[in-house]
């Protein structure tokens, strides 16, 4: 068996994203097609740093979703667990970009999007369990049997380290907030890592102040909780550690995909055994550099990428381990 450094598992799809800025849909003409879905960019980001990465999704059986599986190859992650549902759309979403903080996002996942018909039968919980680092979102929880499959792969992990929930609360994906609670009740006793911004840490616990989010989140037993504000940037929590990283300074393009480029430079400093310090510090510079790009899994950076801006910062102390 293979074993993987990291496994992500939910939403895929793809990007149509405008190549004019500052476009209202019904006026753009011309579009970008890149591979998207946040636990598959997350992939791909940690693909970037070398890691080997696998991805739990499915897709339809139609022309996209060729172009995932060939998408996912030239990214280097794995696609073994990437299967088809015949009677199901492979998903497309469009946005409007008007930088810097206004991206408009729509999602045509119907009937029902493919990704949330993983089933448990159909998971390798032995993979699963023995990966150094499995990444699940909210989202992956909103139906079944999605739901189902995503805790029999956390009931397999058994709260191994790095196990990490990204709390990715889409509201257009649940009936209301509290559902969305319910079924996070259902899976934090299960994370070690969990990391959102303060909407979604107000969906996970009722809290969106940024330290009693990260209290409420530890006190569920998470390990590290991981707090993102915006242009504020970023709160990091253990039981005996604060971390907090000021946003980087970049020209916003496209904020849509900086949230995984953090997500997959995340996974490479956990498993790295960097201090929390540097992990958060690397992570949100890979943000910042999505950031300042249009596409989201086109535009992950490699360690190298990062580093040099990394280097360039104005953080005390140094960037190197």
């Amino acid at each position: 068996m293979t074993s993987f450094e990291v496994i992500t598992m939910g939403r895929v799809g793809v990007d149509l994203y405008p190549l004019q800025t500052r476009t209202r849909l019904p006026d753009v003409e011309t579009f970008g097609k890149f591979l998207g879905g946040s636990p598959t960019n997350v992939a791909v980001a940690a693909a970037r740093h070398g890691r080997r990465v696998a991805l739990i999704t499915r897709t339809g059986a139609d022309p996209f979703g060729e172009y995932v599986h060939r998408a996912l190859g030239e990214f280097d992650v794995d696609d073994r667990w990437v299967t088809a549902v015949p009677e199901l759309p492979t998903p497309v979403t469009f946005c409007e970009i008007f930088p810097p903080d206004d991206f408009p996002i729509y999602f045509y996942r119907y009937p029902k999007a493919p990704d949330l018909e993983i089933r448990p039968e159909e998971l390798d919980l032995d993979a699963i369990g023995s990966a150094g680092v499995f990444w699940f979102t909210g989202t992956g929880l909103c139906e079944l049997p999605s739901r189902a499959a995503h805790l029999a792969a956390l009931t397999a992990r058994g709260r191994a380290p790095n196990t990490i929930f990204d709390l990715d609360y889409r509201p257009m994906f649940w009936a209301g907030r509290q559902d969305a609670r319910d079924a996070y009740e259902l899976a934090l006793p299960y994370a070690t890592v969990a990391v959102g911004n303060l909407d979604e840490c107000l969906t996970a616990v009722g809290e969106s102040e940024p330290h009693a989010a990260a209290e409420a989140l530890l006190a569920r037993g998470v390990r590290l909780a991981v707090v993102k504000q915006g242009p504020k940037g970023v709160l990091a929590r253990t039981a005996d550690e604060v971390v907090e990283v000021p946003p980087v300074e970049v020209e916003v393009v496209n904020g849509l995909g900086a949230g995984d480029a953090f997500g997959g430079a995340l996974c490479h400093g956990l498993l790295a055994g960097w201090p929390l310090a540097r992990v958060v510090r690397f992570a949100n510079v890979a943000g910042a550099i999505v950031a300042s790009r249009l596409a989201c899994s086109a535009a992950m950076p490699t360690t190298a990428e990062v580093e040099e801006l990394l280097a360039r910062s104005d953080w005390p102390g140094p960037a190197e381990d």
